[in-house]
């Protein structure tokens, strides 16, 4: 493995700063309104069991829509590939909270990243588990070494009293028999997934197994079958930043998920995995900073999927 990664991270650390001040904080969801534009933390985790960080990796944040990636493979675990029959695998070329599609497409969801998509795995795990929201939380924690991770009920509780437009996808859905819980149930659920905290090393620590083919590095631990992952990866490299998925695949070149708190998780299969967090968004709702440096990482480094 590449023993430069802390010399490349501390030189993208000190490059990014004139992006700083160009982005916007979600400030739809009041609890995440107050979050400091200026930091930044960008942590690599390596198969190999390396460790290399900057900035603000040990801060949490709020990882919003990258926990959809632990959603989705819990989903994967449990029904396989029934799920396909609920929710697409196609990039949607709309905004994440689009309702533009599931009109003309009689309520299956293009993608399980997107809004609609993960309301679909939500409902899915609520009918599988008994406690869907304890599930998520031991899932999370079985692939990291915090095992205190939690929910942020804040978070939880501000995004529910201005989640209408996510109201509005869910009860959608049901009208086409797309989501077969309570619609209040499924949304509990997906409301507290994305209000998990964690910060850039526990992120990068949780995704190796999508690094690994499937196995947490250094156990016998399977997560998921080498197809799964194939599946996860490229889902993630064709959906997982929305309408900027094709910028973000010819500009930082590898497999990636990013939330509205403004982390952004990556994957080089076999290599290594990288989340960066800067809260200041571009115009898709992904972080701005955080691409830029994901872009010198890749390009520093000389490393990508192609």
């Amino acid at each position: 493995m590449n023993t430069n990664f802390q010399k490349v991270l501390n030189e993208i650390e000190k490059e990014i700063q004139p992006y700083f001040g160009r982005g916007k904080i979600a400030t739809y969801i009041p609890a995440l309104a107050n979050v400091p534009g200026g930091k930044f933390g960008i942590a690599v985790k390596t198969v190999a069991g390396e460790t290399f960080s900057t900035g603000d990796a040990k801060e949490q944040f709020s990882i919003q829509s990258i926990s959809k990636v632990f959603t989705l493979t819990l989903a994967m675990k449990k029904i396989g590939d029934d799920l396909w029959k609920r929710v697409g695998k196609e990039p949607s070329g709309n905004s994440f909270n689009s309702l533009v599609q599931l009109e003309s497409e009689q309520g299956i969801p293009r993608n399980p990243f997107i809004n609609a998509g993960a309301h679909v795995v939500a409902d899915c795990i609520v009918s599988s588990f008994e406690d869907a929201k304890a599930e998520i939380l031991n899932f999370v924690r079985s692939l990291v070494t915090n095992k205190e991770i939690q929910y942020d009920d804040t978070v939880a509780i501000s995004e529910r009293d201005t989640g209408f437009r996510n109201t509005a996808l869910a009860n959608f859905l049901r009208s086409f028999g797309n989501i077969q819980n309570a619609v209040e149930e499924v949304l509990d659920v997906y409301f507290h997934q994305c209000s998990i905290r964690m910060n850039c090393l526990e992120v990068a620590e949780a995704f190796l197994f999508l690094a690994n083919e499937g196995m947490l590095p250094g156990t016998k631990t399977r997560i998921l079958t080498k197809r799964q992952v194939k599946r996860v990866n490229s889902l993630m490299m064709t959906c997982g930043l929305y309408d900027a998925v094709g910028d973000f695949a010819y500009s930082v070149g590898l497999p990636g998920k990013s939330g509205i708190g403004g982390g952004i998780v990556t994957v080089l299969p076999k290599k290594f995995t990288a989340c960066v967090w800067s809260p200041e968004l571009n115009s898709a709702g992904n972080s701005l900073v955080g691409i830029e440096a994901l872009k010198r990482l890749t390009t520093k480094l000389g490393m990508s999927v192609f």
